[in-house]
């Protein structure tokens, strides 16, 4: 661990400075930052830890189903409970002490995938350009993106070191966190496969298999048992909060409308984004990065491009993707120092500034 601490202390650094000019643009408006880093989503969670889970889906007063929170994963409020019991604040603000720690956890796993793939400059810089993506203020929200990516990011470590039982461990928690689990779930599961097939390791690739779809798994059928049936998680996420999967035609018909229309800033960040993303995996796939990263990130991306939904939210959802900075880190991790400072601070400076637009102008969940 000790090695890891200038990764971890570059990224509290820098979500500190963004923090910083979020608190100064949220005096300006006399508005609480306490209370920006836990909208949303965030409300949703403490919702959850409060008043538990819902029996049944809520109607709306036409008659239709409303929005509920058994789309949201259990181990982030179960967590944030935990946290309640010991933190003065109620349940909005352990979850966002919450989500700090494991953005400090997912840190020192980046840090540990990019010493283990280069070095430990590499791990360093890897971390801290994670800290100031555009959408990096999420990682400082009552959200689960910072726990995803922790237990992403070490699962993944896990399983390039060939330890298996770890890597399905993590890849089950991983599961009870969020859906995008469903691709490390894959990951994890044809790295043990190819383990199997090429009898390599003995029974522990055949523990990480198993392992691994559990959590996921596991929630969606509780969900259905809950709602009494089999397809009660799906149901939820395609009737409920009208969220499913195309053959991209809306993120492409979105796109098409930016170009044609004005549209708000959001979108077009996002749209950037999205290009960005596809270009970064291509040269992840490339450089011959290790297969299991390049084939977790793919359909971090595959998900969220095929996604049938909240366009703005698709920058966000693409924070767990964080292989695709795998290229930058390399390449700043070869390059003159001041370069590298030159860079991150440019990026600081965007990601900061574009911190203040989400949480003060932009009136929907970033």
């Amino acid at each position: 661990m000790r090695a890891a601490w200038p990764a971890i202390a570059w990224y509290a650094a820098l979500r500190g400075i963004s923090l910083l000019v979020l608190w100064l643009a949220a005096s300006d408006q006399n508005r609480s930052l306490l209370t920006i880093l836990g909208k949303y989503d965030a409300i949703w969670y403490a919702r959850i830890v409060t008043n538990g889970y819902d029996h049944v889906i809520p109607l709306k007063p036409d008659g239709g189903l409303a929005t509920t929170n058994l789309a949201f994963f259990p181990l982030y409020p179960g967590l944030t409970a935990l946290a309640d019991f010991v933190l003065p604040g109620g349940a909005r603000t352990a979850g966002i002490a919450v989500a700090w720690l494991a953005g400090l956890a997912a840190a020192w796993g980046l840090y540990a995938l990019g010493a283990h793939l280069r070095d430990r400059r590499t791990g360093v810089i890897l971390a801290a350009l994670w800290a100031v993506v555009p959408h990096g203020l999420v990682q400082s929200m009552g959200y689960t993106e910072t726990l995803f990516t922790a237990l992403a990011a070490w699962s993944l470590f896990a399983l390039l070191r060939g330890h298996w039982v770890t890597a399905g461990l993590l890849c089950t928690l991983a599961g009870l966190t969020r859906p995008t689990g469903a691709a490390l779930v894959a990951t994890v599961g044809l790295a043990a496969l190819i383990a199997v097939v090429r009898r390599r390791d003995g029974w522990r690739p055949w523990a990480a298999g198993a392992l691994a779809p559990l959590g996921l798994l596991g929630f969606v059928a509780w969900v259905g048992h809950r709602l009494g049936r089999a397809d009660g998680y799906f149901h939820v996420q395609n009737d409920a909060w009208k969220m499913s999967y195309d053959t991209g035609a809306f993120t492409l018909k979105t796109v098409y409308s930016g170009l044609t229309k004005a549209m708000p800033l959001a979108f077009y960040v996002t749209m950037l984004i999205l290009v960005i993303a596809v270009a970064l995996l291509a040269v992840l796939a490339f450089d011959r990065a290790p297969w299991p990263l390049v084939l977790y990130a793919g359909l971090v991306v595959a998900m969220v491009f095929f996604g049938d939904g909240y366009f703005h939210a698709k920058a966000r959802l693409l924070l767990p993707a964080f292989p695709l900075l795998l290229p930058i880190a390399f390449a700043l991790a070869g390059a003159r120092r001041r370069v590298t400072v030159v860079v991150l601070a440019a990026m600081t400076a965007v990601s900061a500034a574009y911190g203040v637009y989400l949480a003060i102008a932009w009136t929907y969940s970033p």
